[in-house]
């Protein structure tokens, strides 16, 4: 009986233990599957920003790096035809310098990449980083690298444009490392106005400044008079580094200078300026409504394809494989039979204009057919 009585027992023990084991392996293989799912989900959803206007870059910790430039010229004879006179005029009459903000760590991970696409088109581009490196080259600017001193690096590069550059452009255009810009599209924005006026433009944000800033990411650019009151106000003692928030800080700065903030958007009243990639502002429900952005923009923000002007100037969390999209995009991707664009300076009716264009058009299409 007590033999009968060990061997149930000794039975118990082995189906509890049994029974234990078989639980930790199944917990086990639900943890592992719960990652994996858990990860692809993360991979998989949509990459909204920070709810922070000022947070972290996105691209900071971005995988998704190319090892080498492109050169996106290389098939130049298949534009041999197109007219750029206009362009090529505005090139010499708004000359734009461009400074880049970045740092030792993004030379090959983004600023060669920007260096090797929109960059080009810049009069003047120099590229600002905490260090020199003349390989690169970079002009040093003796500051540490963080969030931090953003506002320090922007106001010690926009002294040393004043001082080594200041005749050789009319307008002077900050970037980060990330954003791609249109330099075309903005030297039309730019004509309209002269060097000579205090102004400035970008994203115009509404918090905190009763005239508005101008977004940091989606880069802003600065009259010849508006750099020379900003120079001199640090030196008057007018503006002083006040803040770590770069955009916010340099905006109050130029309200305080008289300097005004311009409107960037096109004749049509969409933006030209973006904080952020396309899909973030052409897809609809790809921004939540608890997102910082739609409280923050001077004006009224439109979702989806009537977010963005034909005319953009600038797009930001650009990483380097979208900085060649956009390239191709831009300024390769060309459709059949479009022999222009609409004129946005046209003050004729859109309807009236797009029906007069497509009667020019036929006329022309007609004539080359006669001729041919």
């Amino acid at each position: 009986m007590s033999h009968l009585q060990e061997m149930a027992s000794s039975k118990s023990l082995m189906n509890l233990l049994t029974f234990i084991f078989g639980s930790a392996i199944g917990f086990f293989v639900c943890y592992l599957l719960f990652s994996i799912i858990l990860e692809e989900q993360v991979k998989t959803q949509p990459h909204v920003l920070h709810n922070d206007p000022h947070g972290q870059h996105s691209a900071d910790t971005d995988n998704n790096q190319l090892q080498g430039q492109m050169n996106f010229n290389a098939d130049a004879g298949q534009h041999k035809d197109e007219d750029k006179k206009v362009a090529e005029g505005l090139y010499h009459k708004v000359k734009i310098l461009c400074w880049v903000m970045t740092g030792p760590q993004n030379l090959e991970k983004k600023a060669k990449h920007v260096k090797a696409t929109w960059a080009q088109r810049c009069n003047k581009v120099l590229f600002m980083s905490s260090e020199e490196n003349k390989d690169f080259p970079t002009v040093g600017l003796e500051t540490k690298e963080g969030r931090d001193q953003l506002y320090w690096k922007t106001i010690k590069a926009f002294q040393y444009v004043y001082d080594h550059y200041f005749d050789d452009a009319d307008w002077f255009m900050k970037a980060d490392d990330d954003t791609y810009v249109i330099l075309d599209n903005l030297r039309w924005l730019l004509s309209k106005y002269s060097p000579e006026q205090p102004i400035y433009f970008g994203r115009r944000f509404k918090p905190y400044v009763k005239q508005g800033y101008m977004s940091g990411g989606a880069g802003y650019v600065l009259s010849k008079e508006a750099l020379k009151r900003f120079v001199a106000a640090f030196k008057t003692n007018k503006c002083s580094h006040s803040s770590s928030i770069e955009d916010l800080a340099l905006g109050k700065c130029m309200e305080i200078i008289n300097v005004e903030a311009g409107d960037s958007r096109d004749t049509s009243g969409r933006e030209t300026f973006h904080p952020f990639v396309p899909e973030h502002h052409l897809i609809r429900g790809y921004l939540p409504k608890t997102f910082w952005y739609w409280n923050y923009n001077y004006y009224p923000a439109v979702e989806g394809p009537g977010c963005c002007s034909d005319l953009a100037v600038s797009f930001h969390y650009v990483d380097s494989v979208t900085m060649y999209h956009l390239e191709y995009l831009i300024y390769h991707l060309r459709p059949y039979g479009y022999l222009y664009r609409y004129n946005p300076d046209s003050s004729k009716n859109p309807e009236e204009q797009s029906k007069n264009e497509a009667l020019e058009d036929n006329q022309k299409l007609k004539q080359k057919i006669s001729e041919g």
